[in-house]
């Protein structure tokens, strides 16, 4: 079985699609990439629609703010989008050495899974620091959460704040590998404190995250690219040599 082919968390993009979203999709498909994972999409779906049909793309997950609202327009969207994996990509970090809370969350994702069905959806969950770095029940709040998730839920494990949140990233995901349908891939200096360690996310292969091993540790996951910032420069650049290091560390 082949290895799900690399992605991009659009997000990394985000001031350019503001100003130009069609052509925004084109750069990523010459870039070299089949898969794209849209954000904030519903109000613009069918922009998407169009942008990823003329560049013959797919875009097999997606995030969505869905915890507490109502879930419909998001479904509809992804449906209609093709999306058949909607990852939730935020909670409250301040909730998250809250057991009641956290308890809440499990619920949420899991009636917004439910939910989901009836729209040929599955839902999952995408990870911060916070949810490492807290500790419930002398776990981290992460494990606490996934053993409260129904069977059906599906993780993103984001990698690179894995790391930050204190938790070896290529043994975590071998821990969950039944659940993981995609993996963050980024890379960065570690050891800074949030937010300044933001500044300093670099192309996936040149810091201080242990990326090979990550990929190695995850091959049945489909690999994302992504920035929550970048300084250095040119970042479609930076995206494509992410591409390239992905591309020549996978079996």
């Amino acid at each position: 079985m082949s290895a799900p082919k690399p992605s991009v968390q659009l997000y990394t993009l985000r001031d350019f699609i503001a100003e130009d979203l069609p052509g925004t999709i084109a750069r990523v498909a010459q870039l070299g990439f089949t898969q794209v994972e849209p954000y904030d999409f519903v109000a613009r779906a069918d922009e998407f629609a169009a942008a990823l049909a003329a560049n013959n793309l797919t875009a097999p997950t997606a995030h969505a703010m869905m915890i507490g609202t109502d879930v419909r327009p998001v479904l509809e969207a992804a449906k209609m989008l093709g999306i058949t994996n909607v990852i939730d990509p935020f909670s409250n970090p301040e909730e998250w050495g809250n057991k009641d809370a956290v308890a809440g969350f499990a619920a949420e994702i899991n009636r917004i899974s439910e939910e989901a069905k009836a729209y040929g959806i599955t839902i999952g969950y995408h990870n911060h620091f916070w949810e490492l770095s807290n500790q419930i029940d002398g776990q981290t709040a992460f494990d606490y959460f996934i053993g409260l998730l129904n069977p059906d839920v599906v993780l993103e494990v984001d990698t690179y704040w894995t790391e930050v949140g204190g938790v070896n990233a290529a043994d975590y995901l071998r821990k969950h590998a039944d659940r993981i349908v995609a993996i963050h891939v980024k890379d960065g200096k570690l050891g800074l404190e949030f937010p300044e360690i933001v500044e300093h996310q670099v192309p996936a292969g040149t810091g201080d995250v242990p990326v090979a091993a990550i990929l190695a540790a995850a091959p049945q996951a489909i690999p994302v690219v992504e920035f929550d910032k970048f300084n250095g420069g040119d970042l479609f650049a930076a995206v494509a040599q992410s591409l390239a290091f992905i591309n020549g560390n996978r079996a």
